[in-house]
């Protein structure tokens, strides 16, 4: 047999040996459970509520699921729920015991007017994944066309860039609007006054975070805490707003200009136990 015949079968025989590379991301539209949209990385996961959950609630608020540091979950936990709709309630390395309801929740945007948060008047609507590899996912989730004052229409497009081993996603929110030059925007995490789970907050400029207790313990209790929180560069200011439910980080913006911010969050089951710890996570940030 010839050398050169030789060196290809051994290089042919290598690359079929060679493993995929390892997943540490995921996003993907769930139709099998009302149009979620779920994202996950090896540290942190959670999702944004579809269509055919509009009522139940209508909301752009994150849902945070707190999850052990490693292994993907999102589809295990997914195809648990087909059998059982709150498999994913219940300790499997991870739950989901966040309560969004009509909020930001774990750190989704919203034009602010007149102090008040205006938040879509749909789910998103529609989604392009437009990058994914095995270290890096992109998605952009479109919201139609909603009034936040007589005169003022909006719309967004939220890009969101997942990668490895941080505790944050990234986020390029784009309001397109007519009917004034700018727009506040506000990303923000809902302190679930209502819940009484808040047992520390940290608010400086450009950030707010917290931790807490679980704010969702309606299928069973949970023996850990939460760490959540939006990081705005350049933010115009930071505050709680006047109804104590948002911890908010505003910026002015023009239409078509890009919000750009961060949010995330952690398990005190996992690798970040107090909120000391969870701070100085946000303050890197």
């Amino acid at each position: 047999m010839r050398k050169t015949t030789i060196l290809a079968l051994a290089l042919l025989a290598l690359l079929g040996c060679t493993e995929a590379p390892e997943k540490k991301v995921m996003a993907r539209y769930v139709p099998e459970r009302a149009d979620d949209f779920v994202f996950e990385n090896n540290l942190v996961a959670g999702r944004f509520y579809g269509e055919a959950l509009e009522g139940n609630p209508t909301s752009p608020g994150i849902d945070i699921w707190v999850k052990l540091p490693g292994a993907l979950v999102a589809d295990e936990w997914y195809k648990g729920a087909l059998e059982d709709p709150d498999y994913y309630h219940h300790n499997h390395g991870g739950k989901d015991c966040y309560k969004v309801a009509v909020s930001l929740g774990g750190g989704a945007s919203a034009p602010l007017v007149d102090g008040n948060l205006c938040y879509p008047a749909t789910n998103y609507r529609s989604f392009e994944i437009v990058e994914e590899g095995p270290d890096k996912v992109v998605f952009v989730l479109h919201y139609p066309a909603w009034q936040v004052s007589e005169t003022v229409s909006v719309s967004l497009d939220k890009k969101v860039t997942v990668v490895p081993d941080t505790y944050f996603c990234s986020v390029e929110d784009t309001y397109s609007f007519t009917g004034t030059d700018t727009l506040t925007i506000a990303a923000g995490v809902n302190r679930h006054p209502a819940q009484g789970t808040l047992d520390q907050e940290l608010l400086s400029d450009g950030f707010y975070a917290l931790w807490e207790h679980a704010s969702d313990q309606s299928i069973e209790p949970e023996d850990g805490m939460l760490g959540v929180a939006v990081v705005v560069p350049g933010a115009a200011s930071s505050f709680v707003t006047a109804d104590g439910i948002h911890g908010i980080c505003t910026k002015v913006v023009r239409s078509g200009e890009p919000f750009r911010y961060s949010f995330g969050s952690c398990w005190s089951k996992g690798d970040v136990k107090d909120a000391a710890a969870w701070f100085e996570i946000v303050k890197k940030q």
